[in-house]
């Protein structure tokens, strides 16, 4: 069964069992404020779930969008590297709110598995908690398992609950025995182990008490049910593979990838993971667009840069220098938009939002990959395997490389970070942090914006001129939405040319331009770990927060300060040569 066929099957087979079919909801839980993204089919029915919200049915059933990426939830780093783990994935539910309970439940589970899917009885397996006698015997009595297929485990596998306080309730799981030859070869290996035999493909959720603050159950007047079962993970079932990647839901997406890249999937480890990992992304990337995430420096859009940015480095792994997830995110609209026509309906904004970061990332990217790669050759000539802090620190700092990027290149090269050291740069340029412009206190304001996750990425190694975005200004003190015609001000982009003074080398100078003004850069520094603030007068017009900007450094005085710093050091190098290496250079 391809994944439409599966994923129509089982809305199909619930709706005649009485369910209401619902739409899933968006990937961006608005009623939620404890979660980041929606990651399970219950999350639309949460206020249903706690009694807030009565809806016109007490059966649903609904094929869910998920993330699972930053926040509690979070599979990002595995992805690539495994199987079967996912940032976006497709979650297949039926929910009863205080309709029908275990019963039920187990009996259809278990009639669409094996009557409908025909999934072959002598492989399946369940879970139960160590504690649910009720439900083991259900599945002696409903499915004829033997009670040697019927594993009890404890709290940590086998008990759900929606949160600290709230409903609660011991689950259930569907497990798959896909054979010896795919198993750990241990003599325990059984279900439970970390291996990929005993797969688990369904669990039953029993709602049945509600958890109180201090820790105690009371039973709910209205136990109700919630399951789940990734679609990915039953497709590669149903089609017989291994990989949830070799998936029809996937194949074609791959098949875009290796067009671009011209790298065969399946004949290299190292790239499969990168082709993997482009794969992944680029679904994340469509639908958390369509669902009106942008790129940005906190929250979700912190969580998507980080998808983009992710795969825009698998991308070099594979050879390709820029410009890819558009053709693969096109394939995933072309694939996905029948079912989820929001896709098609944000097609340009997706591919210009994707195009944009991609584009905007590449410089420092490509800067920071050499830098790293040039450090881990020259660790590997001395018989070296920890990159330190101090390198860390200035890939992040000075040129805007993710920390967690560093991390899995140092991983797929076989080292280790020193990340006490990280910190403790960190903590030092902290410190140096509060000596502001000409040595004051760094006003609240940077302190403020550094909590709310706002930096700046520098690429003034490689380009003189860059877009970027306007997204703070501050006049005599305040922050300010917009400043007019002769106003002076401190203007922060989310990425910048400009160089900040630093190490003797005194900053550039220039022009930011916008749609509606122009602010002449009279000077540039760096009140705190990457956040870079232009000072400057506006021009004409008017310069607002939020604007799209180009920033140009002015080229020629560039030229003049770099060749008079460079100067400064041969000419210190030469004193040194003559009268010594007790004359030290304090800037230049």
């Amino acid at each position: 069964m391809s994944g439409n066929e599966i994923r129509r099957s089982f809305l199909d087979y619930f709706a005649s069992k009485g369910h209401q079919v619902v739409k899933s909801s968006s990937l961006v839980p608005h009623d939620d404020p404890t979660l980041l993204f929606t990651n399970a089919g219950m999350v639309q029915f949460k206020r249903v779930f706690m009694g807030q919200e009565k809806r016109p049915y007490r059966r649903a059933t609904s094929v869910q969008k998920c993330l699972r990426a930053g926040g509690k939830h979070n599979d990002l780093e595995n992805v690539g590297y495994t199987a079967r783990h996912h940032t976006f994935f497709e979650m297949l539910g039926n929910f009863s709110f205080g309709d029908y309970f275990k019963r039920e439940a187990i009996e259809m589970a278990w009639e669409y598995l094996t009557e409908v899917l025909r999934l072959p009885t002598e492989r399946l397996w369940v879970s139960v908690h160590r504690e649910d006698d009720e439900a083991s015997r259900l599945w002696e009595e409903l499915a004829g398992l033997p009670p040697s297929r019927i594993v009890r485990l404890g709290d940590e596998d086998n008990f759900w609950a929606m949160g600290d306080t709230g409903p609660c309730g011991p689950c259930s799981e569907i497990i798959i025995d896909q054979g010896e030859e795919v198993g750990c070869g241990r003599p325990t290996c059984g279900v439970g182990c970390d291996c990929d035999r005993f797969l688990e493909l369904w669990n039953l959720v029993f709602m049945q008490y509600n958890r109180e603050a201090d820790g105690t159950m009371a039973p709910l007047p209205s136990p109700s049910i919630d399951t789940g079962m990734g679609l990915e993970r039953i497709a590669a079932v149903l089609q017989g593979v291994k990989s949830n990647y070799d998936t029809d839901l996937f194949r074609g997406i791959i098949s875009r990838i290796e067009e671009i890249s011209g790298v065969r999937y399946g004949e290299d480890p190292k790239a499969d993971i990168s082709i993997r990992v482009i794969a992944d992304h680029s679904r994340a990337v469509a639908f958390l667009v369509a669902d009106g995430v942008l790129p940005s420096n906190e929250g979700r859009g912190y969580v998507l840069r980080r998808i983009i940015r992710r795969a825009a480095r698998h991308s070099r792994t594979l050879g390709m220098e820029g410009g890819v997830l558009v053709p693969v995110i096109s394939k995933v609209i072309e694939g996905m938009g029948d079912v989820y026509p929001e896709l098609l309906e944000a097609r340009k904004v997706i591919e210009e939002v994707s195009r944009r970061e991609e584009e905007r990332f590449a410089s420092t990217l490509d800067y920071g990959l050499r830098l790293l790669t040039e450090e881990m050759e020259e660790l590997r000539e001395r018989g070296e395997r920890v990159i330190s802090g101090e390198v860390i620190f200035r890939l992040y700092d000075t040129y805007g490389f993710p920390v967690d990027l560093t991390e899995e290149v140092a991983r797929e090269e076989g080292f280790s970070l020193d990340m006490e050291g990280f910190h403790r740069e960190m903590e030092e340029q902290r410190r140096r942090g509060k000596e502001s412009w000409r040595g004051g206190e760094v006003t609240p304001h940077y302190q403020r914006m550094a909590e709310e996750g706002i930096t700046t990425t520098f690429v003034g190694y490689e380009k003189l001129q860059e877009k970027g975005k306007v997204v703070a200004l501050i006049r005599d003190g305040e922050r300010v939405k917009g400043a007019g015609e002769g106003e002076e001000v401190e203007l922060i982009t989310d990425i910048t040319p400009f160089y900040a003074e630093a190490g003797g080398q005194v900053a550039d100078r220039g022009v930011i331009r916008t749609p509606g003004g122009e602010l002449e850069v009279t000077d540039v520094r760096r009140p705190l770990p990457s956040l870079i603030v232009h000072r400057g007068k506006v021009l004409k017009g008017e310069i607002r927060e939020g604007e799209e900007a180009l920033l140009a450094v002015d080229e020629p005085r560039r030229m003049a300060t770099a060749r008079n710093h460079t100067a400064t050091h041969i000419l210190h190098a030469v004193l040194r040569e003559v009268l010594g290496e007790h004359v030290r250079q304090a800037g230049s």
